[in-house]
């Protein structure tokens, strides 16, 4: 069987602390219980969660939605921000967990990529440095959102065209843009197969579009 890896980087800084955090599982409980629903997604789907503080852990390996539970998330007091890490990290799984094609036999479906911060890059050497080789692992879309206020789109800029801002970090804000992700996650697991080009569905009013273009050629081998 052929999957449709998700991989979800998720920033656990200190400002993430309390409410946004909250907020921030509940999205993502209320997101798997929706791709639960969809049976194509349910039949392809398969998701990791890789956070970043001070400290990078993939908190949950690439897994199929049947077998999939949200680990518990944690938040330090303070810290910085090692999105670059992350990413470097990423990369590294990706390695071992998305299978390759063969000759013999067609590969997994190329991985999407999602990003939630509400800072930026503390490792910012690293995190550019880190850039090229993610862009070479062939994402079908790397999708970026920028949280709150004193979150930075510049940096996310570097990282990807589709870049995206809460205004708020406030349990509706996350509800609604994981409610969008599994919207986004639910398509590619519908055109799996059936056509080269995706066009992603609409964000909410909460999701504020900074750059928001056609995907082509999502699922070419």
């Amino acid at each position: 069987m052929r999957h449709l890896p998700v991989y979800i980087l998720i920033d656990t800084s200190g400002s993430m602390k309390g409410e946004p955090i909250e907020s921030v599982k509940v999205g993502l409980s209320d997101m798997i219980a929706t791709l639960r629903q969809d049976p194509y997604a349910l039949e392809t789907v398969c998701i990791s969660i890789i956070t970043f503080d001070r400290e990078v852990n993939q908190i949950l390996p690439l897994t199929e939605l049947a077998d999939l539970q949200i680990p518990n998330i944690i938040t330090p007091d303070s810290g910085p921000t090692f999105l670059g890490k992350a990413l470097e990290m990423l990369c590294n799984r990706i390695e071992v967990e998305v299978q390759k094609g063969t000759p013999e036999q067609k590969g997994d479906w190329r991985p999407l990529l999602f990003v939630l911060t509400d800072g930026k890059p503390s490792d910012i050497q690293v995190y550019e440095n880190i850039i090229p080789k993610v862009k070479n692992k062939n994402f079908a879309s790397i999708i970026a959102c920028a949280a709150g206020p004193k979150a930075k789109i510049e940096p996310l800029k570097k990282l990807t065209d589709q870049v995206f801002t809460l205004d708020t970090m406030d349990a509706t804000s996350f509800k609604k843009f994981f409610v969008w992700v599994s919207d986004v996650i639910g398509v590619g697991g519908k055109s799996v197969g059936t056509t080269d080009s995706l066009e992603l569905p609409g964000p909410p009013a909460e999701v504020n579009i900074i750059v928001y273009e056609k995907i082509t050629d999502i699922f070419s081998d």
